[in-house]
């Protein structure tokens, strides 16, 4: 193809301008450039940019002496258009050009000037050494190595196609192979399914004969269930008959016991009230004894004793029991108020167990100043002595002021809270009144066992909300 663009209106400077040695340009009007096959360009692109740093900077076109500064593989590459016009449209640049191509191409170059072309020589290397010496007949050289490029690309393509039909031959021959295995493989599959169709088929009779036994088995036993369905429904009419007259007699026996209940809880209330009546008179009469007598109060009481012992071992010797006819449970405030009134009487609380359940959302701190202030209270209208136990492996600081009349304890390390309130229980001399207030059952049971009131958190909780 030509190395300029065939739309400039340019005209072609003569060829003879300036001779290479050796080389001889055919005579007669100027002909246009041939076309040149694509190797045959670029082999003469590569070699003008190989002498062209080589050349002087003078003998340079000037659009040329940038791209001469270039690195070689980016000067064929980037300054490719440049150098094509350049070698078209300027002949005494393309002769310059020529006389240092043709010394590096040696005996080569030789040949090419005198118009031949060895055999053995590539046909691109002569048609471009060819278009910048153009000796006589080099249109010929550029028209044969043209053909001889197109004859080299004819020749790679029937290659190619040689070497696709002989893979895809082999892959055919690959193909047949494997599909002469897969044949096998089924061939020798079907003859196992086969055999595997004839042993279901001997399964599935002997299944049919298996089945008919059991449908006949089942048929037997569909009788049989009937016969002792009807047997079963006899049997349920008969229990249904025996269970309408237990009910009928358990019906008497409740409505028996509920006369019973009904009369011993009248003879309770009675007995209640006699013995309310003679609690009553006593302390009144332990009140006028009091006060004839002219008693001095003790600065101690059994609880600070209690208080300040490591173990209960003196505690369980002091203490005495009284009456197992002293202990009532209740949760009305009313009992307690009673129990408060009577003389001397020592009132002992189950600190946490109140607190966490009248006022449980508060932190424990809130809780145990709320008790004690609400017991200072009580302790300021009775005069009696009243105390308060903690769970604490430890006693707790920051406590507020205790009320007059208000001891607060906290259980000793491995000690719980009612184990303390036993002690202080059983510290009590007999015949003490002894209110505890604990819903804990357990508690309850083991003071009222040692002649103690055991009262539920409730009724103190009423009590202090009335205050």
């Amino acid at each position: 193809m030509p190395l300029t663009d065939p739309h400039d209106d340019r005209l072609p400077v003569e060829e003879s301008a300036v001779a290479v040695p050796g080389a001889g340009e055919d005579s007669g009007p100027a002909e246009p450039e041939p076309v040149l096959p694509e190797p045959v360009r670029q082999r003469i692109v590569t070699l003008t940019a190989t002498v062209l740093p080589g050349l002087p900077v003078d003998e340079v076109p000037v659009p040329l002496r940038r791209v001469a500064k270039f690195a070689p593989n980016r000067r064929a590459r980037l300054g490719a258009p440049m150098i094509a016009a350049q070698l078209t449209a300027d002949p005494l640049f393309r002769q310059r050009v020529t006389a240092r191509v043709l010394a590096d191409a040696g005996d080569l170059g030789a040949a090419v000037v005198e118009g031949t072309a060895p055999a053995a020589a590539d046909p691109v290397e002569v048609a471009a050494l060819a278009y910048l010496a153009r000796p006589r007949g080099w249109r010929d050289l550029i028209e044969a190595s043209g053909a001889a490029v197109r004859a080299e690309a004819d020749s790679a393509v029937v290659a190619e196609l040689v070497r696709e039909a002989e893979q895809r031959a082999t892959r055919a021959e690959h193909d047949r192979a494997v599909a002469r295995v897969e044949a096998e493989k089924l061939r020798d599959e079907l003859a196992r399914v086969r055999e595997e169709l004839g042993q279901l088929r001997e399964e599935s009779r002997q299944v049919a004969r298996t089945l008919r036994e059991i449908q006949a088995r089942e048929r037997k036993a569909g009788e049989l269930l009937a016969t002792e369905r009807g047997r079963a429904a006899r049997a349920a009419a008969d229990a249904d008959a025996e269970l309408r007259r237990v009910r009928t007699r358990l019906a008497e026996a409740e409505a028996a016991a509920g006369v019973a209940r009904a009369s011993a809880k009248e003879a309770r209330s009675v007995d209640e009230a006699k013995l309310w009546l003679l609690l009553e008179t006593i302390g009144q009469a332990a009140v006028g004894l009091r006060r004839e007598l002219a008693l001095d109060p003790v600065d101690r009481m059994p609880a600070d004793f209690v208080a300040d012992a490591f173990a209960d071992s003196a505690a369980g010797t002091t203490g005495a029991t009284g009456p197992a006819t002293r202990a009532r449970d209740t949760d009305d405030p009313a009992r307690l108020d009673q129990l408060l009134a009577l003389p001397k009487a020592h009132l002992v609380v189950d600190g946490y167990n109140v607190t966490k359940r009248g006022f449980g959302e508060m932190s424990l701190e809130q809780q145990r100043k709320r008790l004690i202030a609400g017991l200072g209270g009580i302790a300021a209208q009775t005069g009696d002595e009243v105390t308060v136990v903690f769970d604490g492996a430890e006693r707790m600081h920051g406590l507020p002021p205790t009320p007059r009349g208000v001891r607060v304890l906290f259980s000793r390390k491995g000690e719980t809270a009612d184990e303390l309130i036993r002690r202080l229980v059983r510290a009590e001399p007999a015949g003490r009144p002894l209110v505890v207030v604990s819903s804990d059952r357990e508690v309850a049971d083991g003071v009222r066992r040692h002649g103690a009131y055991p009262l539920g958190a409730d009724s103190l909780l009423r009590r202090l909300s009335r205050s």
